[in-house]
């Protein structure tokens, strides 16, 4: 849908993947774009840093579904490949229990049918009925209803047979736990809620979805780190003829009546715009840059209700050598599952064990480090603030030591000798650096009650030229999820923009 650039002008807070994704589109159609980011780097939560000739990726670094990026540059009729590399990774992921077993997660079927059978072979025939399960919930609930704004009760309503037919009602796990009796391998097909902020036992079986997704369109790293997906994001908006907006602050979002007008940034400069859309924390967009408006203070107390994702602990860190027989991600489960992702989601502390995610990039991109040397970052899932009050000034240090002395015992001997350099990022960093509610790193927890309509809307009910994007809004968290956002926010904006 082309609009007469005359016509309408748009502004988009926040350069993450949503707004990036968002504000590519719009300028595509044809409405001029101004794309404005508090940070002095784009990104988001995936932003970058560089650290003694390590290049430190902050944010998500599992990239699936890279047709729905490829779209991006295919709107204006360009090849994604002019401005981003895509790199395969195999295995997907490399899953390692504290009893000593390992699970390689291949996505070519018959490498993944000999991981199975060499846990339990009586549940090959478990797990084919759980991929066709998959397929199923990938074909209604991301191809379908992925991008398609829910503004209505109605549309949810009639998405509702399906999904009750699909029973999306149960829990991801339980669904898994159906056909697959090893709890190993439970655990290695139910995990994947995990990366999108969801507890296994309580998300919507509608998630069982990202397996397909990750059989169908691979999982691939960008040449040169997840920022540089960012960089040819922000390249291609540009020569679009967007404008981009850093180190600018947004205090406030302006109205007049029931409308937006533009915003009013820390320093004192107001910006107008016909419409405003935003890819920060949704708490964050009512409670604070909306909160001078009756909509904004009702909108904040119905969220502050809602259940939240956990947040993470992240440690970046740097070797002065490449480690031997690293997967490129890496998942150790510690002694417990259940009962672990139960304390992570509901506190009321920070538990005494953990389970991490390990990405080491340089198994597939060398150049993300000095000549010989490795760069890398751990994470470990844990409470967000409003359910453990954690002072991670204090605990953040001795968590990290305890962190590289599991990850020394277990994967990596001489970690600690070869340290070259670490940094971490906490809730507390979540909260104060992204504007995160809770320092929540997924946004609203995706179950069920708090999906599709019933998730913070496309498009903003009282207000109504006043858009979300990003993982506070449909579908949801991750990669595939922003992007997806953006496509369905879009839609709304360019529909209402014809129509004014």
């Amino acid at each position: 849908m082309n609009v007469p650039t005359a016509a309408r002008t748009a502004i988009v807070i926040g350069a993450g993947f949503g707004g990036l994704a968002l504000a590519i589109r719009l300028q595509s159609a044809g409405i001029p774009t101004t794309l404005i980011e508090a940070r002095d780097k784009p990104g988001g939560r995936a932003y970058v840093w560089h650290d003694q000739g390590h290049v430190f990726d902050a944010g998500p670094t599992v990239v699936t579904d890279p047709d729905a990026l490829r779209e991006l540059w295919a709107l204006t009729g360009q090849d994604m490949a002019r401005d981003v590399t895509l790199l395969p990774v195999s295995p997907f992921y490399r899953l390692q229990w504290a009893d000593g077993k390992v699970f390689d997660y291949f996505n070519d079927g018959a490498q993944l049918e000999a991981q199975i059978r060499r846990f339990n072979p009586d549940d090959l025939e478990g797990y084919r009925k759980f991929h066709d399960y998959a397929e199923k919930v990938y074909e209604e609930g991301y191809l379908k209803l992925g991008t398609t704004p829910f503004l209505k009760l109605g549309q949810m309503l009639n998405a509702a047979p399906a999904l009750i037919k699909l029973e999306a009602y149960r829990s991801v796990h339980s669904i898994v736990a159906r056909f697959i009796k090893d709890p190993h391998l439970q655990q290695a097909f139910s995990f994947h809620t995990l990366l999108v902020g969801g507890n296994p036992f309580s998300t919507s079986a509608i998630y069982a979805l990202i397996h397909a997704l990750e059989r169908r369109g691979g999982v691939w790293f960008a040449k040169g780190g997840t920022n540089q997906l960012v960089a040819g994001m922000v390249a291609l908006f540009e020569r679009l003829g967007g404008q981009m907006m850093l180190n600018a602050k947004v205090a406030r979002i302006d109205t007049d009546g029931p409308r937006t007008i533009g915003v009013t940034l820390a320093d004192g400069r107001s910006l107008s715009a016909d419409m405003v859309a935003s890819n920060g924390d949704v708490m964050h967009n009512y409670r604070d840059l909306l909160g001078h408006t009756r909509r904004g203070r009702t909108k904040a107390m119905i969220l502050g209700k809602q259940r939240w994702s956990m947040s993470l602990f992240v440690l970046h860190f740097g070797l002065s050598k490449m480690p031997e027989g690293l997967a490129h991600h890496s998942v150790l489960f510690g002694p417990r599952y259940k009962e672990l992702v139960n304390e992570i989601f509901k506190g009321p502390k920070l538990a005494d064990d953990f389970s991490l995610y390990l990405h080491s990039p340089c198994v597939t991109d060398p150049s993300l480090a000095p000549p010989g040397m490795s760069t890398h970052y751990v994470l470990a899932p844990v409470p967000h603030l409003g359910r453990a009050d954690v002072d991670w000034a204090t605990v953040g240090p001795a968590y990290a030591e305890r962190i590289l002395a599991s990850l020394e015992e277990r994967m990596i001997p001489d970690l600690r000798k070869n340290l070259t350099v670490k940094r971490i990022f906490t809730p507390a960093d979540f909260s104060s650096e992204l504007a995160a509610h809770h320092g929540s790193a997924f946004s609203v927890e995706p179950i069920l009650a708090q999906s599709a309509w019933f998730r913070p809307q496309n498009r903003d009910r009282s207000i109504r030229n006043f858009y979300i994007v990003g993982a506070g809004t449909h579908p949801g968290a991750g990669i595939p999820g922003v992007v997806g956002s953006a496509k369905a926010t879009a839609q709304v904006m360019l529909a209402d923009a014809a129509l004014a």
